[in-house]
């Protein structure tokens, strides 16, 4: 079986990561409570996410899906692909954050319409399609997400006054590329990096840098370099004073959707100061990318095995069994994988 490399067109919305449910969080006191108004709102009755019958929720965890679209046009709802796709797992006794990057070429079984790349769902059918997804084929119970573009991504760094990035060798040439379509994009003159190595980068050049998949480790790698960034901004965020949380709220809300009500926001908010980003992974752990059909993709090798080593990640269950619908489709993926 040939295994090939990919060449995708690059997209814009790669660099979408967590800082938009960071932000979220730091909706502390209610002298802000209007700003979460700022924030879309798709809570909409219809919208029925659905999960496997034998799964019983995580007690003592809150888990959220952070979706980043691929589109230019801000649209946050259905219609274009989710080429970010993070899960953030909250311990509420401890409030430690475990963050799994789902790869966007994952083939999957969206429910109603067969197997296609797992980014393909939000284009189909929305946070609920994508959600349901993510929960019959990785046998979880999730019901929350928030979902940003990437328009203000840059600037927002940028409000944060930038962050410190070690760029290697081999980064350096493709961060520089993307930074000069970041700026014809932006109408900026953002100057190359000359140097690898540990050094304080811009909004744009941190964007650039998350957005690098042709390197050794391919997309893979670019995950790795965007959960990165989410612990640099994260930390950031957490230092930062009121007026720069206000500057930040006012430049990205309004690039954010989510079905959390304005209560369940400022309630998560009471304790942001003591949330910490204790691992970070991407999944499925073991897989095999090679073209299906002309397509590449990604496949997870016995996706029964990787969904019980992603219950030990996001959950310390050492003994999960998967369900019958998770070792239907595994089944099936291995029939693919192996064809």
């Amino acid at each position: 079986m040939e295994k090939t490399k990919k060449k995708r067109k690059i997209n814009l919305t790669a660099i979408i990561f967590i800082e938009v449910f960071i932000l979220v969080l730091l909706l502390v006191g209610g002298k802000i409570y209007d700003s979460v108004g700022k924030i879309q709102k798709d809570d909409s009755k219809d919208h029925e996410i659905i999960q496997n019958e034998e799964v019983e929720p995580e007690t003592g965890y809150r888990n959220i899906v952070l979706f980043g679209v691929d589109s230019r046009e801000n649209t946050l709802k259905e219609g274009t692909n989710s080429d970010t796709i993070i899960i953030a797992s909250i311990n509420n006794k401890t409030k430690e954050v475990r963050l799994v990057s789902i790869y966007r070429d994952t083939y999957s079984n969206i429910p109603g319409e067969g197997y296609d790349k797992i980014n393909a769902a939000y284009r189909i059918g929305g946070y609920s399609l994508a959600i349901s997804t993510i929960n019959t084929n990785f046998d979880l119970d999730i019901k929350e997400y928030v979902t940003v573009n990437f328009l203000a991504v840059v600037k927002v760094i940028d409000e944060l006054g930038g962050i410190t990035l070690d760029i290697t060798e081999e980064e350096l040439p493709y961060l520089n590329g993307y930074v000069h379509e970041l700026n014809k994009i932006n109408d900026s003159k953002v100057p190359d990096l000359k140097n690898y190595g540990k050094q304080h980068v811009n909004g744009t050049q941190a964007t650039a840098y998350a957005r690098i998949r042709y390197t050794s480790g391919g997309d893979f790698k670019r995950t790795e370099r965007q959960r990165i960034v989410i612990g640099r901004i994260f930390e950031k965020v957490k230092s930062s004073k009121l007026s720069t949380i206000n500057a930040l709220i006012n430049e990205f809300f309004p690039q954010v959707s989510t079905n959390l009500g304005n209560l369940e926001i400022l309630n998560l908010a009471k304790s942001v100061f003591s949330y910490h980003i204790t691992d970070q992974t991407g999944f499925p752990f073991e897989t095999d990318i090679h073209n299906y059909k002309r397509v590449s993709y990604v496949f997870p090798v016995a996706l029964d095995a990787n969904v019980k080593k992603l219950h030990k990640f996001l959950f310390d269950e050492p003994n999960y069994t998967p369900s019958k619908k998770v070792r239907e489709y595994s089944e099936k993926i291995e029939a693919v994988r192996n064809d």
